[in-house]
């Protein structure tokens, strides 16, 4: 019990940076502001869900990006063709390749250099050498070009980069407050806009390409007929007419150095004016005085913006787009061509938003469930240990304010289920100090001073600390790695909450244990209840009933096998994609004839679900058939219709999840938990014996079969919240497993000659009382967020209740029955591979 007065200095240092840091977030702005220079961070950052704003993931198009540069090569090839007078129809798109046929011998041997000249340079691979991206091969009379996987690769990052640079400027026209702009993986860019609650105008300009370019048209093509070589039928962007337009680009969109948006000065409609570079105003100047006369189209994005006749040259470089634009389309075009082109184009393949009303009440609805839950933990300490509970609750206190002060420091973002975290975090931290009292009743009971008693008792509980809690980590830590978004957030929280348990159970609740018995010059430390003296250890037989108890646990968990299948499980929009919306009203809502509305879109199963006295309504639809596009089309049809049926409607929660996502964020989820079981495998065998291991991943297939069953039967929910609760349950109920385990472990060394059904039964004794009131604990934490918490964080509360009670009684009766079978048939196994001894025979 001596501890250094430098580590104590550190403790007490740590401490109050913990709280300053944690200072900044029950502080106003201006309050912020004037004590700036004082605090070492500032607040923690909210997410999304807790202050509105808008989510979305982009995707490039390695496809379009592939066959972009397939036609810019074969555009190339055509070129070089020409140049030397061979046919431009030699050479054609084949597959991933173009393709040049050329009989003649003497002009493959000039093309060729020429061919082999289109390569581009894909960037500096090591040791200073280049490559190409391109394969030059030549078989008899034909010549292959063929792009290179390191080209294309390297293509794509340039896309990315590229795209995420153009998106940042775009964002910017748009005028949102801190976004945040980076890459995800190598083909992804995720972009948050925090207030922004209708991302409909940015889905503009992001999800637009902007690929302007200048083509003459040629009057002699009948457009409704057939195009012929080199030319191109395009539909009118706002007309609907049709252009014959020649696909050679007179001025590519890439000269143009500005763009504005204003009104014509004749007719006051809205225009674009734009205006080229130099080489770009030349090249007008040019195409203008040669074709006096002729239409010119001007081409975004595959379609004609409008096509005006060229009454005289132009030699000014500057030149404006009509075509009946709104005040609105003229401002996003104008944004579009001023931040540029991207290099290839960019699907939506997830969407979120959350408005701020939403995420005012989340935030109130977080703070008000956490003080709930922290008074109920706070309270049945205070009734378990008196005022030694009491000690625990300053720790406890002290836990949480350090969880949000590390969150400050660490720049993390905290969303709803962060908050749920947190609280969660509360209940469980709960257990160290449970497990410490626990251990000073024992060996006050067996005769051991006050000091004496606080020593080893803090001794003995502290391998268990350990071993709980990296169990728990190890599910957590994958939770991060394979989570996304709110769930990373909920992993984060749970991460730094379990690691400052540790340290506030282990060293500030022993450094004040020790000072009250040192002041208070105790000669006996009793830990009594409010209630008074603890009656002695009970004295259950658990292993008589064993075989009652592994019956009903197996009957519970094949019930709950057949409820995955019938009726299975009701899987959110993560797992499965679609549209998800959520929309308020002042008035009392007409569901009948919102349904009839939705209906008619002809978009599939549409489910309605009414709450908030009957002005919320909750809308999901099943995922399009087709790609992302079709997913964010329905969203648009959606929101139209309901508003007109809605006048004043106001959309709270918008969720849109492409089938490429969903997929993925369910393979990533499934294999989260597979990997969560396989770590904790190989770390209780690690820590104890093969027999502990086995058992316990045994008992723990049991408790998540059940816990399954209890989301098919309820119905709620089975998004990543939901694997987030299959997660934290899986820890939770290996912590359990691991208590236990550990107190046998130290039986069997204590009483070496004890019957082994006898040492499990009076070990599940010594820790039936921990378990209980830490699974009291952690339920009590829970209850105010399951129900008050709003619908999402209820598909993670009511399940970890659930869990926490399926944990508790197989930690009980379940793992103990399971470990002497084990026990009992390794034995038996042991025993039959002995040598058997000879007989002796009389002479």
């Amino acid at each position: 019990m001596r501890t250094p007065k430098w580590a104590i200095l550190a403790y007490v240092a740590i401490t109050l940076f913990g709280i300053l840091a944690a200072l900044p977030n029950i502080l106003s702005q201006a309050q912020q502001q004037q004590f700036a220079s004082y605090l070492p961070v500032g607040p923690v950052t909210l997410g999304l869900d807790l202050k509105g704003g808008s989510h979305l993931v982009l995707e490039v198009d390695a496809a379009g990006l592939r066959q972009a540069r397939l036609n810019t090569l074969l555009d190339d090839a055509r070129g070089a063709l020409r140049a030397e007078r061979i046919p431009a129809s030699s050479a054609r798109i084949n597959g991933d390749a173009v393709v040049m046929t050329i009989a003649d011998e003497a002009n493959r041997t000039k093309v060729l250099p020429k061919i082999q000249e289109l390569a581009v340079p894909t960037g500096t691979l090591g040791f200073g050498t280049t490559s190409s991206d391109i394969e030059v091969t030549t078989n008899n009379d034909t010549i292959t070009v063929r792009l290179t996987e390191a080209g294309l690769t390297e293509r794509m990052t340039a896309a990315v980069d590229q795209s995420l640079e153009i998106i940042r400027r775009r964002v910017d026209q748009v005028g949102v407050a801190e976004p945040l702009i980076q890459r995800v993986g190598s083909d992804r860019i995720l972009v948050q806009l925090p207030g922004l609650q209708d991302p409909t105008r940015l889905r503009q300009l992001l999800g637009s390409t902007a690929q302007m370019s200048f083509h003459m048209l040629d009057q002699s093509v009948d457009p409704n007929g057939v195009a012929p070589r080199g030319v191109d039928i395009l539909p009118g962007a706002n007309d609907g007419a049709k252009y014959a337009v020649e696909n050679r680009v007179a001025i590519a969109g890439d000269r143009l150095a500005d763009a504005k948006a204003g009104f014509n000065q004749q007719t006051n409609e809205p225009i674009v004016s734009f205006t080229f570079d130099t080489q770009g105003a030349r090249q007008f100047a040019e195409i203008t005085r040669d074709n006096v006369g002729r239409p010119f189209a001007i081409v975004l994005d595959g379609k004609v913006l409008t096509a005006p006749v060229i009454r005289e040259p132009i030699v000014g470089g500057q030149g404006q787009i009509s075509g009946n634009f709104t005040a609105q389309e003229a401002t996003i075009l104008s944004a579009l061509l001023r931040s540029g082109a991207l290099p290839a184009p960019l699907t939506i393949i997830e969407e979120r938003s959350v408005g701020p009303n939403l995420g005012s009440d989340s935030i109130r609805m977080g703070i008000y469930t956490g003080l709930a839950g922290f008074v109920l933990v706070v309270s049945l300490m205070v009734i378990l240990y008196g005022a030694w509970g009491m000690i625990a609750n300053i720790g406890l206190l002290l836990h949480t304010i350090l969880t949000i002060g590390v969150l400050g420091m660490l720049g993390s973002t905290l969303t709803l289920p962060g908050i749920a975290g947190i609280i969660l975090g509360i209940g469980m931290a709960v257990d160290a100090n449970i497990l410490i009292n626990a251990r000073i009743r024992e060996e006050t009971a067996a005769g051991a001073g006050a000091m004496k008693a606080l020593d080893v008792g803090f001794n003995k509980a502290y391998a268990t600390i350990i071993d709980s809690n990296v169990t728990a980590l190890t599910g957590t830590v994958l939770l991060f790695m394979f989570g996304t978004g709110p769930v990373r957030g909920f992993a984060i929280t749970m991460m730094i909450g379990i690691i400052i348990s540790m340290f506030t159970s282990i060293t500030v609740v022993r450094l004040m244990m020790q000072q009250f018995v040192i002041r208070r010059k105790m000669k006996k430390l009793d830990i009594p209840w409010l209630f008074g003296p603890v009656r002695h250890l009970p004295s259950f037989s658990f292993m008589r009933g064993r075989f009652i108890a592994i019956g009903m646990s197996a009957f519970l968990s094949i019930s709950s096998i057949i409820l995955f299948f019938t009726p299975g499980l009701n899987y959110g929009i993560d797992f499965v994609g679609g549209i998800q919306v959520e929309a308020t009203s002042n008035v009392e809502l007409d569901l009948g004839k919102l349904r009839s509305e939705l209906e008619g879109l002809n978009i599939g199963e549409v489910a309605l679900q009414e709450f908030g006295q009957n002005r919320s309504v909750l809308i999901r639809v099943q995922r399009q058939p087709g790609g992302e596009q079709e997913q964010t089309l329905a969203l648009n049809q959606i929101r139209e219709s309901v508003t007109a049926v809605i006048p004043d409607v106001s959309f709270e929660r918008t969720e849109v999840v492409g089938p490429t996502i969903s997929a993925e964020l369910a393979r990533s989820g499934f294999l989260a938990v597979a990997l969560a079981m396989l770590a904790i495998l190989f770390y209780i065998w690690w820590r104890f014996e093969w027999h502990f291991a086995v058992g316990a991943i045994a008992v723990l297939l049991l408790d998540i079969t059940k816990t399954i069953g209890f989301f098919a039967l309820t119905g709620i929910d089975f998004n990543l919240t939901a694997i987030a609760a299959v997660l934290t349950m899986i820890g939770y109920s290996v912590n359990d497993k691991v208590v236990v385990y550990d107190r046998m472990r130290e039986n069997l060394r204590k009483y070496k000659s004890m019957p082994f059904s006898d040492l499990i039964d009076m070990s599940i004794n010594q820790v039936l009382a921990r378990c209980i009131f830490t699974s009291m604990a952690t339920a009590l934490s829970l209850v105010p967020m399951a129900i008050w918490g709003g619908d999402a964080v209820k598909s993670f509360a009511w399940p970890m209740i659930f869990g926490v009670i399926v944990a508790t009684t197989s930690s009980i009766y379940i793992g103990g029955p399971i470990l002497l079978v084990l026990s009992r048939w390794w034995q038996a196994r042991e025993a039959a591979r002995a040598p058997v001894p000879g007989e002796i025979s009389k002479a």
